[in-house]
């Protein structure tokens, strides 16, 4: 929910229903997975039990970490380091979908609303997937193929369906990148 860039926010479900919806969430994109620091906001009715499973079965996490992001969010600066993220994110978004339009002409890209990846549906004369995939591997690319998220392969054998993630990645390496795997392909 927070990294949407071409439409509003969707509300949490815990505002439709705050007696029986919990609402969670952690800073790992938006300040640093390291921090291992996330909430918890729960109903009323089961605030205790929760502290009490907490307090009996956690390890525990540095209390000082933890009063420096509640200040952290009292005085306003998450919300503009989540501003800060968003702006970087959706530019390293639209680059990477530019990218992949001018090298890779009939390229479908979905998943661009929301989140940290794409996916990159590439017409079938990049293909077939296998190849694609070995060809950029021996250049130095690793990517995703989409049929790695899934139980069951796609029989159509369309081209390579590709999750493409760049939270981590600049805008230069990011052209690069896709400039490479293209090359990769021309070169084979």
């Amino acid at each position: 929910g927070d990294f949407r860039y071409d439409r509003a926010p969707v509300g949490a479900l815990q505002g439709l229903d705050p007696e029986r919806v919990a609402y969670t969430g952690s800073v790992s994109k938006s300040l640093a997975p390291g921090l291992r620091l996330g909430w918890l906001l729960v109903p009323g009715a089961l605030a205790e039990e929760v502290v009490e499973r907490k307090r009996t079965t956690d390890l525990g996490h540095p209390a000082l970490d933890q009063a420096l992001f509640a200040r952290f969010v009292e005085r306003g600066d998450y919300d503009r380091q989540l501003r800060r993220c968003q702006r970087a994110y959706r530019e390293r978004r639209d680059t990477l979908v530019d990218a992949l339009r001018e090298h890779f002409p009939g390229a479908r890209v979905s998943g661009i609303a929301a989140g940290l990846h794409v996916i990159a549906e590439l017409p079938a004369r990049y293909g077939p997937q296998e190849r694609f995939l070995e060809r950029t591997s021996a250049a130095g690319i690793e990517v995703r193929a989409l049929a790695q998220y899934a139980h069951a392969r796609d029989e159509r054998d369309p081209g390579p369906r590709l999750v493409l993630g760049y939270a981590h990645v600049p805008p230069a390496r990011i052209r690069d990148g896709v400039r490479l795997m293209a090359q990769a392909l021309a070169d084979g």
